[in-house]
C-alpha cells in the first residue's frame, strides 16, 4: 500500500476589480493571458481625463471667469476641479496611454489625482511607470 501524498502550491497574486471586471495580477504586475500591446482603458481614468480638458476648454473660452465660478456652475467642489484641471497638464503620450488602456494596472484615478512633476520627462520616468508610446 501506498500513502497519498499532497503537495501544496502557494503562487502570490492579487485580485483586482477594474472596468467592471476582476483581474488576477501577478507579482511583476502583469496580467496573465493578457494581450502586452491592447488592454482595456479604465472608464474611471478616460471619463476625469474627458472632464478636465472639458474644463479647460470652458475657461480658455471664457465662459467661466475663474475656476470657483466653474465649481459653483458645474456643482462640484473647487479643489477637486482643480485636481482634475491638473489632468490637462500631462504629457500627450501619457494620455493616450491611459485612452489606449496602457497604463499600470496599479494606476487609478486617486494616484492620477495627485500632485504631480509639471515636466513630462519626470512624469514618464518617475510619476506614473506608463511605457512611451510605440514610435510610427
Amino acid at each position: 500500500m501506498t500513502t497519498a501524498a499532497s503537495i501544496t502550491v502557494r503562487v502570490p497574486l492579487t485580485v483586482r476589480r477594474r472596468g467592471g471586471r476582476k483581474l488576477v495580477v501577478t507579482p511583476d504586475g502583469s496580467v496573465p493571458g493578457a494581450a502586452p500591446a491592447r488592454t482595456r482603458a479604465d472608464p474611471a481614468l478616460v471619463k476625469a481625463l474627458a472632464r478636465a480638458f472639458r474644463y479647460r476648454k470652458l475657461l480658455d473660452q471664457g465662459r467661466y471667469g475663474s475656476i470657483s465660478e466653474m465649481a459653483t456652475a458645474e456643482r462640484i467642489d473647487r479643489g477637486y476641479l482643480g485636481r482634475l484641471l491638473q489632468l490637462t497638464l500631462l504629457a500627450p503620450d501619457i494620455v493616450e496611454a491611459i485612452l489606449d488602456g496602457r497604463q499600470p494596472v496599479d494606476l487609478r484615478l486617486p494616484t492620477l489625482l495627485e500632485p504631480f512633476p509639471v515636466e513630462w520627462d519626470q512624469q514618464r520616468t518617475s510619476s506614473f511607470g506608463i511605457p512611451s508610446a510605440p514610435t510610427r
